[in-house]
């Protein structure tokens, strides 16, 4: 393809079990004008069967192939390098975009050259597809940008970015920081341009209860300091007193209570329900579990 509007670039590894609802939700899309890359990252399931069946059905994908697998930089920086797109549109294996993503997204970035790069709000589903909770509520430049510097992360959340590809060339793409790839991105992207969320639910956001968030806290929380530290440097400011270091890695259980909680919150009662419950299985001496079963009998 040559000269779309958007390139969507989505790296998978062993991600067979959500795969198809991703890819039919950007082939799906309101906005047409787009080519699809996706990396298959050395996967050991099912997930190259089901992208070469796709590539058959529709000529927009671009479908590159890892033998072994590299990571998610490598890919992102291999799948940037293939695309032709104005835009640089990020996408999960897991994750489902609402079909006017791109469409929306696309039309801020054209009415608003001052901004480089824009996410969305999501809603955090499990893995059945269950609602949790409403996320993304900085717009901002200002505010995400601040929270960035704090290493809070996940002020874009990443796979709803869409940046435009000559201001993600001109910071070097996506570099080494494990697990922290995308904070330190916004951190140079919002050297050289503004940053936003728009205020629309736009993605349907998959939580597990494995994630790198909460498996490899430690990494993470490192490569965000050194983000931080980095950034700092290059803007002339001292490391922020209040960097978030402190959020732990949870239990399963812990996981299990916090997704009722939020499930409650924000009115889903099934889902919370079903946390509150699995939370009490993991420990039902716990008095926190008890009373997150009783507030979830009672719907509120």
């Amino acid at each position: 393809m040559e000269n779309c509007l958007v390139s969507v670039v989505m790296p998978v590894y062993n991600g067979a079990r959500y795969l198809k609802e991703a890819v039919e939700s950007i082939l799906t899309q309101t906005l047409a004008d787009l080519e699809f890359i996706i990396i298959n990252d050395g996967s050991t399931d099912k997930s190259l069967e089901i992208l070469e069946d796709f590539c058959k059905t529709d000529s927009r994908i671009r479908l590159l192939n890892n033998p072994k697998n590299r990571g998610v930089v490598d890919c992102l920086n291999e799948g940037i390098r293939y695309a032709c797109g104005k835009y640089i549109a990020r996408m999960d294996a897991d994750d489902i975009a609402i079909s006017e993503r791109l469409e929306r997204q696309i039309e801020f970035l054209e009415n608003n050259p001052e901004y480089v790069a824009v996410g969305c709000r999501v809603l955090a589903i499990d893995g059945e597809g269950l609602p949790i909770r409403v996320f993304g509520d900085c717009f901002s430049h200002e505010e995400i940008d601040r929270g960035n510097l704090k290493g809070v992360g996940s002020m874009i959340i990443h796979p709803t970015a869409i940046i435009r590809r000559e201001s993600l060339e001109k910071v070097g793409g996506y570099h080494y920081y494990p697990y922290a790839e995308d904070l330190d991105l916004f951190l140079r992207l919002a050297e050289i341009g503004k940053l936003a969320n728009l205020s629309e639910i736009l993605l349907k956001y998959r939580l597990h209860v494995d994630s790198i968030g909460s498996k490899y806290r430690h990494i993470q929380v490192e490569s965000c300091r050194k983000a931080v530290l980095d950034a700092c440097r290059r803007r002339g400011l001292d490391f922020p007193e209040d960097f978030d270091i402190t959020t732990p890695r949870f239990s399963t259980g812990e996981i299990y209570r916090k997704w009722g909680w939020w499930s409650l919150k924000d009115g889903n009662i099934k889902t919370s329900r079903k946390y509150a419950l699995k939370a009490l299985m993991e420990n039902p001496l716990l008095l926190d579990n008890w009373r997150l079963v009783w507030c979830c009998l009672r719907g509120y």
